[in-house]
């Protein structure tokens, strides 16, 4: 499984890149690996406020519906129409199609997230 070094990682496998007050947020590659093929991506309306925790979207497979949950609390600033058109971007390349942008409300929440040294023992 790849894991890239410079992003963060929740337990649930969702990467954030950390730019400026904005965070990239996309699901890892581990995660599309579990989930399979997809086909269907849910994701919030710009503007929505999400709390660390809650569900900020929905990969859908042929094997199963899984939840994408938020690693920090944050305005959707931006939604990657890309993917909502085409999943399969996902599976093709994780890290290069982010699911949303999110501008950041509490950065002290980043120090409860792993780096990818240990998102990558998490794995093991």
């Amino acid at each position: 499984m790849e894991v890239l070094e410079g992003l963060y990682y929740s337990k649930d496998h969702v990467w954030l890149k950390i730019e400026g007050d904005k965070a990239y947020i996309g699901i890892t590659d581990y995660a599309q690996d579990s989930v399979g093929d997809i086909e269907f991506i849910d994701l919030p309306e710009v503007g929505e406020e999400l709390a660390a925790g809650d569900v900020l979207g929905v990969v859908e497979s042929a094997k199963a519906a899984s939840d994408v949950y938020m690693p920090v609390d944050g305005k959707v600033l931006e939604i990657n129409n890309n993917v909502v058109d085409d999943p399969s971007l996902v599976n093709s390349d994780p890290y290069g199609n982010w699911l949303i942008v999110v501008e950041i409300k509490n950065k002290s929440q980043l120090e409860d997230l792993m780096t990818a040294e240990e998102y990558k023992k998490l794995l093991d």
